[in-house]
């Protein structure tokens, strides 16, 4: 990705994340959100892939749509788990032929259960600091990782997780995103402990990544995609704005996730964070208010491709 695109209103950065849709009603949802997205100039959008299954070919033909038909920097995801050496050469010629160059790189959850045992294609990659190393040998990609402010499931620790990133950084990623998180205090001592493993590594840009809590629905969403528990403090103001009517209640749980999000987002700015990473589910319209809350600014109408 190179340098993060400076933003005509002199604000920090910030991008957004797709999820790959699985039918034409998804599709046309998400391109609703990208020309939504257009208008407000993100740094770059990312689209989120999941090894095997039928969302393949769909995948990739919409991401290559995004690059090819919007002024959306379009940043690919790529992952290890369920792959071939041979398919992700393959993946990653087909998002070339697209004109992207802009991938991120990990290694992947299990289909089907993140959290499960993970297996190595028996012709494939186990780590992603070797696919990030194979993407910069293979060809001329910018490369962003993933980080995780309370340390990967799979790690023994917080140091063993901090060395992880540090190697797939040397191996020549340029950034991370993180993890979602609730917690501040976590992204800062992630941005901590890479410095200190690594200061010339810790120099490359962490970038945080947030969702806002639209419905106690989203919370078990939030959970499952962060694999944390909200905060307490945080589950207790969502809880009282549902009051015993979730369902009626829906607009008050609404406008506190958003101010819940909002307070996340100032914070990360004053900390000097290089840039905000919402994830969206392919909705536009909750990231946008948390973002005019922060002071963005919307064009009139969306920019031309």
């Amino acid at each position: 990705m190179g340098a993060l695109r400076k933003r005509p209103d002199g604000a920090i950065p910030f991008s957004v994340e797709f999820n790959p849709p699985r039918d034409a009603a998804a599709e046309a949802r998400l391109w609703r959100a990208a020309r939504e997205f257009e208008r407000m100039h993100p740094a770059f959008v990312s689209m989120t892939y999941g090894a095997g299954g039928s969302t393949r070919d769909r995948t990739a033909r919409v991401t290559g749509q995004l690059a090819r038909e919007t002024t959306l920097l379009t940043v690919a995801h790529l992952t290890a788990v369920g792959h071939s050496v041979a398919e992700l050469r393959s993946i990653m010629g087909t998002y070339a032929d697209s004109g992207i160059r802009n991938l991120l790189v990990l290694r992947g959850d299990p289909p089907g259960d993140p959290l499960g045992e993970w297996h190595q294609h028996p012709e494939g990659l186990a780590y992603a600091d070797e696919l990030v190393r194979m993407v910069r040998e293979l060809g001329d990609f910018h490369v962003g990782v993933a980080s995780f402010p309370q340390g990967h499931h799979r790690s023994p620790d917080l140091d063993h997780d901090t060395r992880f990133l540090c190697a797939k950084l040397r191996a020549g990623a340029e950034y991370s995103i993180t993890q979602m998180f609730f917690e501040v205090d976590d992204y800062l001592r992630l941005r901590d402990r890479v410095i200190a493993c690594d200061p010339i590594e810790g120099a490359k840009p962490i970038i945080p990544e947030l969702m806002p809590i639209t419905s106690l629905r989203t919370v078990q969403r939030a959970e499952e995609l962060s694999g944390r528990a909200l905060p307490p403090a945080l589950m207790r103001r969502l809880e009282r704005a549902a009051g015993n009517d979730p369902e009626r209640n829906r607009d008050a749980v609404r406008a506190v996730g958003i101010e819940i999000a909002t307070e996340l987002g100032q914070r990360l700015i004053d900390e000097g964070a290089p840039c905000l990473h919402f994830i969206t589910l392919n909705f536009a319209k909750a990231t946008s208010e948390v973002l005019t809350n922060l002071g963005y600014t919307m064009s009139a109408a969306p920019v031309s491709a």
